[in-house]
């Protein structure tokens, strides 16, 4: 992932947006032309450009889908995994609760993201679905915490564990999870809450191949700690998935770059390819969920270019290299706006 820019945030010049419609990002196939004025322009136009998540209720229903198979059969789990003593299944139930809480949660954000935007949220309710998938991380991080606890304490106190119980549950369990993800993966992947959802049941589908070979190792050798160990080296896993979920959901939380975005090689490359555009300055990416990049940026116009056709090429170009759908673009005259007021001041 590319760090171009310290300078990412959305309001990427010194003017105020808090009046511009944003209505555009949350329904895609809205169409608006390209009405440059007064050396100002917003880009509302949303011609697809490779695959933009949608918030919708497709994915509104397969999250919810997913929600009652797992939260079903967590409860089973839970009892099987005291009567049987297994901390694997334990672990697996454990897990599978979090999962039905990050479920409802994704649900949660799907249902306000497609909340139209209004006077004081002007790009709406679809950055809580980012939000959604940094507490599933965080979530993840709590449950390997506590199985490898238990996964110590075990190994100091071995427990009995019933074979025959827990691989009967393990294989259920193994079933119900596989069930979940095809259901997940009819909706948009591209989503970090589709894909955090992914990486729980992921991880409860791990989970129930370790309880299934534990139960029968257990049952072949009678060899208890198989249990504990299995428990773990499942929850190296999980740790690795779950980070990968933190970092993402953090960085567009944080305004970072999108991934195909080096910010001086874009001001680089607008310069080289729109005819009559002289630089390209205070440039700013971000994105306001999975999917949703946006831009601000000032320009400065060669000799005799012309405003109307250099600022709609930059919108094209924008669009066209870098699927960058929404974008307000402010031609600067003169020496105005040499400084950017989002720039920090330097450390001594």
């Amino acid at each position: 992932m590319a760090y171009g820019s310290k300078e990412q945030g959305p309001m990427g010049h010194g003017h105020d947006h808090a009046g511009h419609d944003h209505a555009d990002l949350e329904h895609p196939d809205q169409d608006h032309a390209d009405q440059p004025q007064s050396g100002h322009a917003d880009d509302h136009d949303d011609h697809d450009h490779g695959h933009a998540p949608a918030v919708n209720a497709a994915n509104e229903r397969v999250v919810l889908i997913g929600f009652l198979l797992t939260a079903g059969f967590m409860l089973a789990e839970i009892v099987a995994g005291l009567l049987s003593g297994s901390l694997a299944l334990i672990a697996d139930a454990g897990h599978m609760l979090t999962d039905a809480a990050a479920l409802l949660l994704a649900w949660a954000a799907f249902r306000f993201g497609r909340r139209a935007s209004d006077g004081k949220r002007t790009f709406g309710y679809m950055r809580l679905e980012v939000v959604a998938g940094l507490i599933n991380a965080v979530t993840l991080f709590a449950l390997v915490g506590w199985i490898v606890y238990e996964a110590i304490q075990r190994f100091m106190t071995p427990h009995e564990v019933l074979a025959g119980p827990m691989f009967v549950v393990a294989a259920l369990g193994l079933v119900v999870n596989i069930v979940v993800f095809l259901v997940l993966a009819r909706g948009d992947k591209e989503h970090v809450n589709i894909r955090g959802a992914m990486v729980h049941v992921l991880g409860d589908l791990l989970g129930s191949v370790a309880a299934i070979a534990a139960a029968v190792t257990i049952w072949l050798t009678g060899w208890m700690p198989v249990d504990p160990i299995l428990s773990v080296l499942v929850s190296l896993l999980i740790l690795r998935s779950a980070w990968t979920l933190f970092r993402n959901s953090l960085h567009i939380l944080m305004e970072g770059t999108p991934g195909n975005v080096v910010i001086e090689d874009l001001s680089k490359a607008l310069v080289a390819q729109v005819p009559g555009l002289e630089a390209v300055r205070h440039v700013h990416v971000w994105s306001i969920t999975s999917g949703k990049p946006v831009a601000t940026l000032e320009i400065a116009l060669a000799p005799g270019g012309d405003a109307a056709v250099v600022t709609c090429a930059v919108k094209r170009t924008l669009r066209a290299d870098y699927g960058i759908t929404h974008s307000t673009v402010e031609i600067v005259w003169g020496a105005d706006g040499a400084s950017c007021a989002l720039t920090p001041d330097e450390i001594p």
